[in-house]
């Protein structure tokens, strides 16, 4: 190997590392970074954060707005993939059928990617009316129970981040007032479980709890949904405490058999 050689693959290395480092950055941070805060971060220089930013922009890794960089299409797929593989959609299954099977009704499983969820997986219910998800597409977390038990469990700097966004009306019945969301999250964080009528779709009624992984931090959640009409106050007291009981055991065999 020529010197020459070893050079350019020295500095495709470095090249390659900086990259990482720049994606690695958005991971569990701020949702915007801009150009001066990665090249103060990572110590190199805004003409190189620059190109690379440019060079994942193309490949629809990053995106950019007025408000900075933010992860894009492409690296929220990288991670839907990645988390279909953890081992939390094996110690969920058997529990999210049984709870099918306990409740009549479909039962899911979301991850948190990025600042959004992403269905995982579902059990669909028996019912010939019934809800059914659509696995891999993202929903903002202020709207339906699965989101709002993970946003409720967020650290408090990262939530506080999101509820200074812009909070989309889904229905009519989506709540985007800060102060009454934040009431709803409180009473959330208190209970371990959050309930949705209409929220996130107008028909659809769910009722949902956290998944902590084995870093303790909220990773996804799981759900009971159905047609609203058949989530009477009466159902719902009864889903609360089967969900709230399935999460703490998938949760349970995730942090210990992982």
């Amino acid at each position: 190997m020529t010197n020459q050689t070893a050079e350019r693959q020295s500095s495709g290395t470095e090249v390659a590392g900086r990259v990482a480092d720049v994606l690695l950055l958005f991971a569990g941070g701020p949702q915007y970074l801009g150009v001066s805060a990665i090249s103060r971060e990572l110590g190199i220089s805004k003409a190189v954060v620059h190109r690379i930013l440019q060079s994942l922009v193309s490949r629809e890794m990053l995106e950019a707005d007025p408000g900075g960089y933010r992860l894009g299409p492409a690296a929220v797929a990288l991670g839907v993939s990645a988390l279909r593989r953890f081992n939390v959609r094996n110690a969920a299954a058997p529990v999210l059928r049984r709870l099918r099977d306990e409740t009549g009704e479909t039962t899911t499983l979301s991850g948190l990617v990025a600042d959004e969820r992403v269905y995982l997986d579902q059990f669909e219910s028996p019912h010939e009316v019934k809800m059914t998800v659509e696995v891999g597409r993202r929903f903002p977390l202020h709207a339906g129970s699965s989101g709002k038990v993970i946003l409720a469990f967020l650290p408090e700097e990262r939530r506080e981040a999101l509820l200074a966004r812009p909070l989309a009306a889904l229905t009519p019945g989506t709540v985007t007032d800060v102060a009454a969301l934040r009431a709803q999250l409180a009473e959330t964080a208190r209970d371990g479980v959050g309930v949705s009528l209409g929220e996130r779709q107008a028909d659809a009624g769910s009722v949902a709890a956290p998944l902590f992984g084995p870093d303790g931090e909220v990773h996804g959640s799981i759900s009971v949904c159905g047609p609203r009409h058949r989530f009477t106050p009466e159902a719902v007291d009864r889903y609360r405490a089967l969900v709230r009981d399935a999460a703490e055991e998938i949760t349970r065999t995730w942090t210990t058999h992982r």
